[in-house]
């Protein structure tokens, strides 16, 4: 099996906290831990410090040594490297598949207990082993389960 590691994003540059270039993760998606690498505004910085909970980190970064140099930083994304295993994706590279009679994903919808597809023609697919037959990232092609969902033969419900 062939790894691939790729960016995803981590959350965003919040505001500043005290005066030593700390600041908060606005919308947390992946764990950071000190030690670990992070790519924001084109530049490669380690987490020096963490602090906070999982849902509201504060972290400090090598480099960025005051409440200003955090300031500027507000707003950028924190993104950090997740490996893949070949036959796995992320989420967003759903977004622009077609599933055959229902539609293109023109979104993913993260929810409390599963995902959800959301396609152009207003159907919801949910993100599940019983609803998803096949994904093919490189076609671009996701076959669904339709007796799972329910739907007839020519792709109606």
């Amino acid at each position: 099996m062939t790894a691939e590691a790729r960016l995803v994003t981590a959350g965003a540059v919040g505001r500043p906290h005290g005066l030593d270039g700390s600041f908060s993760v606005e919308d947390p998606r992946q764990p950071l831990e000190a030690g670990s690498v992070v790519h924001v505004a084109g530049e490669q910085r380690k987490v020096e410090r963490l602090a906070g909970t999982d849902r509201r980190p504060l972290i400090r970064l090598t480099g960025i040594a005051d409440r200003e140099a955090a300031t500027a930083l507000r707003g950028e994304l924190l993104l950090v490297e997740e490996t893949l295993e070949e036959g796995e994706w992320l989420a967003d590279d759903l977004v622009g598949c077609r599933i055959e009679g229902l539609g293109t994903v023109s979104r993913v919808i993260l929810g409390p207990s599963c995902d959800v597809l959301e396609l152009d023609g207003g159907h919801l697919v949910p993100l599940i082993a019983e609803a998803i037959r096949r994904v093919d990232i490189d076609n671009q092609v996701i076959e669904i389960e339709r007796r799972f969902l329910q739907l007839d033969e020519d792709g109606g419900q």
